[in-house]
């Protein structure tokens, strides 16, 4: 019997790491660096989940 995998899901890690850059970034006095900041860690934990389960 072939046990397929379920996929996981990095949309909500991606709105995450959004939301706290942005804050983080407004407590700096830098939102746009920090959401731009946080847009890219969470675009690059979801490729990294995405090469994970590829290779799996």
């Amino acid at each position: 019997m072939n046990k397929a995998k379920n996929p996981t899901g990095a949309g909500a890690i991606i709105a995450l790491l959004i939301m706290t850059g942005a804050i983080g970034g407004g407590l700096l006095g830098q939102p746009s660096i920090g959401l731009l900041v946080g847009t890219g860690a969470g675009i690059l934990i979801a490729l990294l989940l995405w090469l994970r389960e590829r290779k799996a």
